[in-house]
């Protein structure tokens, strides 16, 4: 009997082992898991919400964008294609020494939320950089550089934010989707604005886009709104057109076939020289 009960005590007892032990193991595994789900989700929070190294990112990006001038000269004077594959050619038209801009359908359609600039601020800025470049570009000018230049209207001035359909990848919807889409974007940002945002510089790229490149002072981030539209509209394209942390707007486009004038370069300076530093708050989306 004695023998009997060891040996029963000692398989309970090993059964009793191995039941904590495979308990141990599966809390340490949950454990991990969980702890891994938080590390990587705060990490994504950090991401959104860091100011600092949102407008870091953003200043990295601009100071890019700068460049491309210098990296890849003036490619607009050869040949120059818009963001929707369009040649210049189909959208600007050039008449007694003006140019204006020819407007088109999108094909296919695109659905493209913005971030509109009052006309408070753009007026100005517009002003600025008209009485800039205006100088360059008479017909005298035309004649010999075969360049010429279209400003945007400063009523249109606007950051774009995100894209529920582009030319890229379209996204058919219905009007009662279409609605739907309008009323979750208008949902999200009734929350995010306003923001405060400052001109950072003035970007002349090679396609010939003089950018309004701008840093956001306080408010929420171009990053987070974005991720919030993302968030509101799960059946648009997963590749945006642009970056994530960018807050631009375009001022002008420079047009022409021929060698790059050294006045390019000057104007550019001029522009940022004199702009620089403009601060505004968006107060609408």
């Amino acid at each position: 009997m004695g023998r009997n009960g060891n040996s029963s005590w000692w398989s309970h007892s090993k059964t009793v082992a191995l039941i904590w032990l495979i308990s141990a193991f599966l809390f340490f595994t949950f454990f991990q898991m969980a702890l891994h789900n938080s590390t990587r989700s705060l990490s994504s929070s950090s991401s959104l919400d860091s100011p600092n190294s949102n407008t870091e990112r953003r200043s990295k990006l601009y100071e890019k964008m700068a460049r491309d001038l210098d990296e890849h000269r003036a490619a607009f004077l050869k040949h120059g294609e818009t963001s929707q594959s369009l040649s210049l050619s189909d959208i600007f038209t050039l008449k007694d020494g003006s140019v204006t801009s020819v407007l088109k359908p999108a094909n296919p359609p695109v659905r493209a939320n913005v971030l509109y600039l009052s006309t408070e601020f753009s007026v100005p800025i517009a002003d600025a950089v008209k009485s800039i470049f205006t100088p360059y570009f008479d017909k005298a000018f035309l004649h010999v550089f075969q360049l010429a230049i279209w400003f945007q209207n400063s009523s249109l001035y606007h950051f774009s934010m995100f894209h529920a359909s582009h030319h890229i990848v379209p996204v058919p919807a219905t009007k009662g989707e279409i609605e739907a889409e309008a009323s979750s974007v208008q949902a999200i940002a009734g929350t995010l604005c306003p923001l405060k945002i400052v001109l950072d510089r003035v970007v002349l790229t090679s396609t010939g886009v003089l950018l309004g490149c701008w840093q956001v002072t306080s408010g929420t981030d171009p990053i987070t709104i974005r991720a919030k539209l993302k968030d509101a509209l799960p059946h648009a394209p997963e590749k945006q057109l642009y970056d994530a942390a960018i807050l631009h707007t375009s001022f002008a486009r420079l047009l022409g076939p021929s060698s790059p004038p050294n006045p390019l370069y000057a104007m550019k300076k001029k522009t940022t020289n004199i702009v620089l530093g403009l601060w505004f708050s968006l107060s609408m989306c």
